[in-house]
Order: structure tokens, then C-alpha cells, then sequence
């Protein structure tokens, strides 16, 4: 019979500090974004008791109760600075450590742990991964647009050039073109984003999907049926949407074209304004579990000079209603206390245990005169991040985690 305190693996290299009158062996640091300078809030990082295996491709149904493949030692997640501390971590060479945000995975084994004593490690280990030689990526949909250019606020980020491709090349991020550029600063060309819309197992290839603001509700090109629904059976698999400003047809259906509309979203909210909405905004630190965290993450990395407020440039107010008890409001006008970033968990229909999907909606646009007229890279610049762009930063990286507390 095994002993009760017998272990197994990793764990027998944790030492009994205490016994020796010591504090305990742990490992610290913070996690950043792949450009080593933005820290990251939510971040789960821990010691893996065996090899986490490699990540699924594609989307699929999965909830925070699946959020440390391979056990763990110890975990931790990063705090509203970023920073973590794992303690009472094994020790000696060769100790392994994974930080990861869904499908962001970085895995690296740390030369050394010294024992009973603090390990502090570098930006260099702790920071997401730029490309593939240095992790795992989400594989990730971009339609750009004409009014706005998510893809330079990735770009911005950290991540490598080289993942940016058109949908033929290999990279982990493809554009399609919408209203923007169609087609990369090397002339390649990009496919339509309806190619995407009009194939729901194409779209469920990509963990997440983000669309630029293309400039007008569109109803010709994306107002189709087929298109609404193959946008809520995406997301009810687990897919993530990232929705920028005119892209709230998704949600609450075309506009000047009604009847065609996803099924459910539009309960959630009312979105057929057009309207500019700039200054100070607030963050929803009441109807939202992570506002809190939120407001104390845009203090930490300087994207809010008011606590609890954001300065928002070229805001835009699409949306004029919200049910509060189906979807999270992360930030709103104060003064029509309409919103202006929410998101929902889907299928937003059955009860909250059995969601593994997420969409986000917001009004903010790419600060910074960024664009992708004229092709990616050309056309986006390499100017700091503003406090708008912060903080849909952080929204970028919360919709790729796990639905749900980490269990």
C-alpha cells in the first residue's frame, strides 16, 4: 500500500524549507504580452506534473475546469500588474514552467531553481510568445476594414510579422479583406471575409475572430441568413468574436434589412445607432467580476489617468441597451450610460456551466492614425500603445481564456 505522503514525479523535489527555518521555494515573476512591455492579468501559470501534451487545432468546447492540462505542482495566476509568485515549487535543474491564456502557451524548463529562496525570472521567459518557434499561438481571423485596423493593434502587441498571412499561407494569424486593404504590402492577395462568413467549417479552423470597423452596416455583403447563423453556431462551439463598431449586425442583426438575424443575440442588445461618443468613459466595476481587476490593470500599465475611467478618441455609440443578466458591460458613457465594450458567454441561451464561447462588442477604434489601406505592414504604424488601445488590449487577450473560474 503507498504511503500517505509518498510523491510522485516532480513533487519529491520539493523541499520542507520550514524544517530548515527557511521561507520557501518559489518562483516569480510577470507575464507580458508578446512585446515584453505590456503586463497581462490572468495569466495562468503553473508546474506541470507531466507533459501537457500538445493543444487541439480548431475550436472546441472547453471550460477552465480543463485549464491545466498535465497537473500541476503549483498555479497561480497573474494579478492585475501582472506579476505572479508560485510557491513551495520544486527545485534543482530542469523545472518546468508553463504561462498560458487559452491557446497562448509558453513552456519553458528553467536551467536552475535554487532551493528555499526566491526565483525571479526575466521578461525574456515570462512574456507570450511573438511566433511559433517560441510557443503556441490561437490561430486567428482578422477582417479589416476600412475605418479601423485591429490587425496593427496585434501587430503592436509583439507579435512577428512573419505570422501574418492571407488564409493560403501558414502563418497563425490571416487577414481577409473587408473595406481595407485586400491584399498584404508584398502584394499578396487576401480572400473576402464573406469566404469565411459563408463556410462554418472554415470558420470554426480559427479560435478567434476579429473584424475591423468597415465603415457602414453593409447589409449587401454581410446581411445573409446563412451568414448570422453560421456566426452564433461558431461561437456556441467555443469560437471567440471580437466585433468592432458597425460589426454589431452579428449581434443584433442588419440594419435597413431586418429579419435576418442571429438567433438570441438580439434579446441582448439594441444596436442601430450611429453615433460619435468621446471623452471620458467608465469602467463597469458592478456588472462586470473582472471590472475591478480591470480598472486596477489600467492604472498598472498607465491607460487610465482618473481611476476607473478611460479617455477615449473617435468613440462611436452603436449600441443603446444591455441586459445586464446576460452579458457583462465592461465599459460605458457615463452620461447615456450606453455601452461601449460588453461581452457575452455563449450559447447565451442554457445556463451559464454549460457556455464555452465568448463575444465581445466594442465602440473603440485603433487609435493612432493606424491603418491597413495601405497594406499590412505598411500601413500600420509602430506608435505607443494609447490608453484606448490598452485597453482593448486587454480584452484581446480575456477572450481567449477559459469560460469560467479556474477550478
Amino acid at each position: 500500500m503507498t504511503p500517505p505522503d509518498a510523491c510522485f514525479g516532480i513533487e519529491c523535489r520539493i523541499v520542507n524549507c520550514a524544517e530548515q527555518g527557511k521561507p520557501p521555494t518559489s518562483i516569480s515573476g510577470t507575464v507580458f504580452a508578446p512585446n515584453r512591455t505590456l503586463a497581462l492579468f490572468g495569466a495562468n501559470v503553473y508546474i506541470p506534473l507531466s507533459d501537457p501534451g500538445p493543444l487541439a487545432e480548431g475550436v472546441q468546447c472547453t471550460t477552465c475546469q480543463q485549464a491545466t492540462p498535465g497537473g500541476a505542482a503549483a498555479q497561480v495566476t497573474s494579478g492585475p500588474d501582472g506579476k505572479f509568485t508560485l510557491t513551495n515549487v520544486p527545485s534543482g535543474i530542469n523545472v518546468p514552467l508553463v504561462i498560458q491564456m487559452g491557446k497562448w502557451r509558453r513552456q519553458i524548463n528553467l536551467e536552475r531553481v535554487e532551493e528555499c529562496t526566491d526565483n525571479e525570472l526575466p521578461a525574456e521567459l515570462t512574456s507570450l510568445p511573438r511566433n511559433k518557434s517560441e510557443g503556441d499561438i490561437p490561430k486567428i481571423a482578422i477582417a479589416t476594414g476600412g475605418c479601423d485596423a485591429l490587425e496593427c493593434l496585434v501587430r503592436k502587441l509583439g507579435i512577428s510579422d512573419t505570422e501574418f498571412t492571407s488564409d493560403a499561407g501558414n502563418g497563425r494569424i490571416h487577414l481577409y479583406s473587408n473595406g481595407g486593404s485586400a491584399k498584404l504590402s508584398d502584394n499578396t492577395p487576401l480572400s473576402p471575409a464573406t469566404a469565411l462568413w459563408g463556410n462554418l467549417d472554415k470558420m470554426k479552423e480559427y479560435d478567434i475572430a476579429l473584424y475591423s470597423c468597415n465603415c457602414s452596416f453593409n447589409p449587401t455583403s454581410m446581411a445573409q441568413q446563412g451568414f448570422m447563423d453560421n456566426h452564433k453556431a461558431y461561437a456556441d462551439a467555443g469560437g471567440r468574436l471580437f466585433l468592432s463598431h458597425y460589426h454589431a449586425i452579428w449581434i443584433d442583426g442588419a440594419v435597413g434589412n431586418p429579419g435576418h438575424a442571429p438567433a438570441v443575440w438580439p434579446e441582448i442588445s439594441t444596436c442601430e445607432t450611429n453615433s460619435t461618443a468621446s471623452g471620458a468613459f467608465v469602467i463597469d466595476q458592478v456588472n462586470n467580476p473582472k471590472g475591478p481587476a480591470f480598472a486596477e490593470w489600467m492604472n498598472a500599465v498607465g491607460g487610465s489617468t482618473i481611476s476607473g475611467q478611460i479617455t477615449v478618441s473617435d468613440g462611436k455609440r452603436t449600441c443603446t441597451t444591455l441586459d445586464h443578466s446576460r452579458a457583462e458591460r465592461w465599459v460605458y458613457h457615463q452620461s447615456t450610460d450606453s455601452p461601449q465594450v460588453f461581452q457575452f458567454t455563449t450559447p447565451n441561451e442554457v445556463a451559464e456551466g454549460a457556455r464555452c464561447g465568448k463575444v465581445v462588442f466594442s465602440d473603440m477604434h485603433v487609435a493612432n492614425g493606424t491603418s491597413s489601406s495601405s497594406g499590412f505592414p505598411v500601413g500600420c504604424t509602430n506608435n505607443t500603445l494609447t490608453p484606448q488601445e490598452k485597453a482593448l488590449a486587454f480584452m484581446f487577450f480575456d477572450i481567449a481564456t477559459c469560460v469560467g473560474p479556474i477550478e
